[in-house]
Parts: structure tokens; C-alpha cells; sequence
């Protein structure tokens, strides 16, 4: 499970760079600059959402290890 969280964050952080490329900053909030932008900031979050799961994994592993 966790090399599977760290592969997903790795394909989110590639996700974010691409879309980062196709950011027109002149117009970034219409056409396709849009879709990249909304695309990056989902990434983000899935990043932050798989964090917040490693860390809740070990606190879980640290609770159960300590009550045996």
C-alpha cells in the first residue's frame, strides 16, 4: 500500500507539471489555461489528501504497536 501511495503521488506531481506547460498567463482563466489550472489545483489536492493517509497509516501502525 504504501509504495502504491507514493506511486500515486508521483503521477500527480507529473500531472501538475504538464498542465503547468500548457498555463497561458496572459489568459488564465479562459480556454484551455482553465482547464489546466483547475487540473493543477485537483492535483494538488490529491497530493495533500494522500499525505494526510500515509500519516494517519503510521499513527494507526504507532497506536496498534503500543497496546501489545
Amino acid at each position: 500500500m504504501k509504495i502504491f501511495t507514493y506511486v500515486l503521488i508521483i503521477v500527480a506531481i507529473l500531472l501538475s507539471i504538464f498542465n503547468a506547460t500548457r498555463l497561458d498567463f496572459s489568459n488564465l482563466l479562459e480556454g484551455d489555461s482553465l482547464i489546466a489550472l483547475i487540473s493543477i489545483v485537483a492535483s494538488l489536492c490529491a497530493i495533500l489528501i494522500l499525505l494526510i493517509f500515509m500519516t494517519s497509516k503510521k499513527i494507526e501502525d504507532k497506536v496498534n504497536n503500543s497496546n501489545k
